[in-house]
């Protein structure tokens, strides 16, 4: 399920209040989205699984709340609240949610 909350200039929000788990599976909601950056909050149920994959864009991560584990180029992270990954573009990785799991992922241009 993925939502998108409506882009404007500036502006703030708590990202706790957007929390929203599933009974299963994956919730991802834009929370910003312009021609250089996405912003993206994923709540993920626990024992949720997130297959290997990459992305052609930069992507950094920063946990907010749960636990899990993320494996990035063959290295594993343990994730918990405060963990913040900074991953170059194709690099290789995937997740598992051991706990509910909210994090935001943010993509970029690559110059």
């Amino acid at each position: 399920m993925t939502s998108q909350i409506p882009s404007q200039s500036s502006f703030s929000l708590q990202l706790r209040d957007r929390i929203e788990y599933p009974e299963g599976g994956v919730v991802s909601k834009v929370i910003h989205k312009d021609d250089q950056c996405d912003h993206t909050l994923f709540c993920l149920a626990a024992d949720t699984s997130i297959s290997e994959h990459t992305s052609p864009r930069n992507a950094t991560i920063n946990v907010i709340e749960g636990k899990g584990l993320f494996t990035l180029e063959g290295k594993e992270i343990q994730l918990e609240p405060g963990v913040f990954i900074s991953m170059e573009a194709n690099a290789p990785h995937a997740l598992k949610a051991e706990q509910n799991l909210a994090f935001l992922l943010t993509l970029w241009k690559n110059d």
